[in-house]
């Protein structure tokens, strides 16, 4: 059977290009996507950078550990302490000690993000002085980069500064570096503590103070660290900044591998299916002089072994190609840190070959054993309808996919909603019923073609009727170009319906909760995008917030209701053993609940006082009255009543505290609504005035509401851009194949047209209108699988009482239908035309 199938392979390798070509490219990306996946599995392990060349560094407690029947839980503070006084002074003995302080910075022109240090540390980096010389003056700084440069007077929200020396960027952080007792006064408290001593004897006397100190809590612990070597990097401003963006980068790429796998299979089994059952007469022909059912079925299966050997050896050199490509890319664009390169890994290669293999003879089953059940009868047929298209495997494949479609979100939606928010569940739930409706399509696609061209085969002359009839008569060929169009559409309504109804769901929350006539936003915070998130950590988490000047000039503007706010976080321990984090908003409960309206399900804001806090239904113990055991941000514990309980909405509501319970917290949003009987544009006016000092963004309820809509995460969008440019990519392979494929099997049946008189404008014009409906058949069912997927998706927000309207992204939809179109016309029209190029009757005489 090799022998014939490579003689096949040989004269019909029209048919199989397109699966070679859908296949090779299927290799080379899930090739690409392992040898990044690998990379970051591989990746090195990262230097410490402000303090490479440290001897030894003492750092605040900064990880919170909880012991747990099945081990210590360990968490990172959102406040992290300082290093005690009394043991600096103690390390202080055993050699010399130089104070690290870290503290936000604004600077008028300046860099977003700087920070100021003092000058002693830059040589633990090290940094050198490109030029100028060391600050010595309280007034004087040395800067990062060429951002400014010596001599320039710099204003900034901690004074105006003379820049004496600046040293180069090392790429890791903008600062400012002042003189040790001038960072000293603007941040008394200690980060870190360089100590130059033997690190034993450093983490004897750290032992003795945490011992003496009483810090060991059979409950939680949070404890000064001392840091050698590579943990020294655990002292910079982000140490798992890395790692996070793998993990990142891991999710977009695994989550394109699924999809392009899947799509892969998809395409290849159907293009082997049509492939099959053009050639029935063939393999009747085979049937008759001989060939049993189990030859034919090796014959097919030798086929796609072949094809599979070839297109996944080439689509490997192909990965080998593309794997450097995207890793620049992914490094180019942020999603991957600057040291992300291509390993040297073969498992990936492995790993892609055999999965094109698998792939390749996996979609050749089926098709393979319908081969094995053509009879000798089927080479004296001649009739052009499609016959025994549903089998009883395929009903039953079909129904069960569908159940399953069906009935995962609507057991989700009983037992867990939220679920149905998350990024896996929107990207795989479309899948069951995409190829459920693959398989049911020779059900599905004659009546919804003949209700598509139901007004088409009613007006003057006789393409619309052609064309409703061909659709309906051959389900095969229709199934087949329509199943790639019901990918792509399903995907792309799918994917960025979801995103878009999920992102109105919090853009509503947002709207609802805020009541206050301003919002006064911190510089240099996430404001607006972290409330778009719905956390209660809100505006100015990564910012220096207010500095309480401030927050007493805007409460003494004249008819300003005001609450200020501190972004910050606790932990609870749930079942015993789940340590959980939960960001928090420190308020005053009587001006919080002047200037917002919370998703309250039980309780009242005015309740809240220092001894009781706001929670989700999301928390294990969530009724009001019941005291649960909290720590807070630094790490400290305590037993807090719950004085009211949220809705769980989109999931991102958060905690509410009173400023006692969120330590180091500073104020970065502040809530203003208007007093009876004030002017609104004069307290607007005030504010401004009050905030701008300090650098602060003054919004009205409205601009506040429009700043703060929710957008998808930049990982986020990439991958689903990724994602749909993969289904699109292959439904253009695989409408070309299709039709390409189709076009050589009926040029008896376009000549017989030219010979019955019609011209070839017309029959140019009737092939390219039933591309144009079977494209259709395949959007409306893509559309409707979407729309199944999306309705769960509606439900769930209604069962979590986040209310948001549907959101289909039509834009998006017509974008992919109208390039499927575009490439369905094309593929069906120019083998047409190069079929017309010769005369109609020596076609119609010709035998198949």
């Amino acid at each position: 059977m090799l022998s014939v199938a490579l003689r096949t392979l040989r004269s019909r390798w029209t048919t199989f290009v397109g699966s070679f070509i859908a296949l090779s490219l299927g290799v080379g990306l899930i090739a690409t996507m392992g040898l990044a996946l690998a990379a970051s599995l591989d990746a090195p392990e990262r230097r410490p950078e402000r303090f490479a060349k440290a001897p030894v560094v003492v750092k605040g407690a900064d990880t919170l550990r909880v012991p747990t029947r099945i081990g210590d839980r360990v968490a990172k503070l959102a406040s992290p302490r300082p290093v005690p006084p009394s043991l600096a002074r103690e390390l202080a003995a055993l050699g010399r000690t130089v104070e690290d302080r870290t503290f936000a910075v604004r600077a008028q022109g300046g860099p977003a993000g700087l920070v100021g240090h003092p000058w002693s540390t830059a040589a633990f980096a090290p940094y050198r002085l490109d030029a100028g010389r060391a600050p010595r003056a309280a007034d004087e700084a040395v800067a990062t980069g060429d951002w400014t440069a010596p001599g320039r007077r710099v204003r900034t929200d901690r004074g105006t500064v003379t820049i004496v020396g600046t040293v180069r960027d090392l790429g890791f952080e903008q600062a400012l570096f002042y003189p040790d007792d001038r960072a000293a006064r603007l941040s008394p408290d200690v980060d870190h503590l360089v100590v130059d001593a033997d690190p034993r004897a450093v983490r004897q006397k750290v032992a003795g103070a945490a011992d003496a100190a009483g810090s060991a809590d059979a409950a939680g612990t949070a404890a000064v660290r001392v840091l050698t070597g590579a943990d020294k990097k655990d002292a910079d401003a982000d140490p798992d900044r890395d790692s996070e963006a793998l993990i990142a980068v891991n999710a977009m790429l695994g989550t394109a591998a699924g999809v392009t796998g899947f799509v892969s299979v998809f395409v290849v089994a159907s293009t082997f299916a049509f492939a099959v059952a053009q050639r029935r007469r063939e393999f009747g022909l085979l049937r008759t002089a001989g060939a049993t059912p189990g030859q034919i079925r090796r014959m097919v299966l030798a086929e796609a072994m072949v094809v599979g050997v070839v297109a996944s050896a080439a689509g490997c050199a192909l990965g080998a190609r593309g794997a450097p490509r995207l890793a620049a890319w992914l490094v180019d664009d942020g999603l991957a840190p600057r040291w992300f390169a291509i390993g040297t890994d073969t498992w990936p290669y492995q790993l892609a070959f055999w999965t094109g293999l698998s792939v390749a003879l996996a979609g050749a089953v089926a098709a393979s054993r319908r081969a094995g059940r053509t009879g000798p009868v089927e080479a004296l047929r001649d009739a052009a309808v499609d016959t025994g298209t549903m089998t009883r495997g395929r009903w039953f494949s079909g129904a069960g996919l569908l159940l399953v479609g069906i009935g995962l979100p609507v057991h989700a939606l009983l037992t867990e909603p939220g679920g149905l928010l998350g990024r896996k569940s929107y990207t795989s739930g479309p899948m069951p019923l995409i190829v459920a409706c693959a398989l049911l399509a020779p059900v599905l696609v004659p009546p919804l073609a003949r209700l598509l061209a139901w007004l088409p085969a009613r007006l003057p002359g006789a393409t619309g009727l052609l064309v409703r009839e061909n659709a309906a008569a051959g389900v095969r060929r229709t199934a087949a170009v329509a199943a790639p169009v019901l990918v792509t559409v399903a995907l792309t309504g799918s994917l960025l319906g979801a995103t878009a109804t999920i992102d109105g769901a919090r853009a509503a929350e947002i709207r609802q909760r805020t009541t206050a006539d301003f919002v006064i936003s911190a510089p240099g915070g996430s404001g607006a995008a972290e409330e778009g998130r719905g956390g209660a950590g809100g505006p100015g988490a990564a910012g220096p917030g207010f500095d309480a000047a401030t927050v007493e000039r805007v409460r003494r503007v004249p008819g300003a209701v005001v609450s200020p706010t501190a972004a910050s976080a606790v932990h609870v321990l749930e079942d015993g053993v789940a340590l959980i984090r939960s960001d928090a908003r420190a308020a005053d409960p009587a001006a919080l609940a002047a200037t917002a309206r919370l998703p309250l399900a039980a309780g009242r804001v005015t309740d809240l006082d220092d001894r009781s806090i706001i929670v989700t239904e999301e928390w294990e113990r969530h009724t009001v009255g019941e005291s649960v055991d909290i720590w807070r941000a630094d790490g400290t514990r305590t037993s807090l009543r719950v004085a009211a309980a949220m809705r769980i909405g989109t999931g991102g509501n958060g905690v509410y505290v009173t400023p006692r319970n969120a330590p180091g917290a500073p104020v970065d949003r502040i809530d203003v609504s208007l007093a009876e009987g004030a002017d609104a544009s004069a307290v607007a006016a005030g504010l401004r005035t009050a905030a701008g000092r300090s650098g602060g963004q003054v919004f009205t309820k409205d601009a506040w509401v429009a700043a703060s809509y929710p957008e998808t995460d930049g990982r986020t969008r990439t991958g689903f851009l990724l994602v749909l440019g993969i289904a699109l990519l292959y439904t253009g392979i695989s409408l070309a194949n299709t039709l390409v494929m189709a076009g050589s099997d009926r040029v008896r049946e376009l000549a017989a047209l030219r010979l019955a008189g019609a011209t070839a404008p017309q029959v140019l014009r009737l092939v390219a209108a039933e591309a144009l409906l079977v494209v259709a058949v395949g959007a409306v069912l893509g559309t409707l699988v979407a729309g199944v997927g999306l309705a769960g998706l509606r439900g769930a927000l209604g069962v979590l009482h986040a209310g948001s309207p549907l959101v289909l992204p039509w834009g998006a939809l017509g974008a992919a239908a109208g390039a499927c179109a575009v490439l369905a016309a094309v593929s069906a029209v120019v083998p047409a035309a190069l079929s017309l190029r010769v005369r109609p009757v020596e076609f119609a005489g010709t035998r198949e």
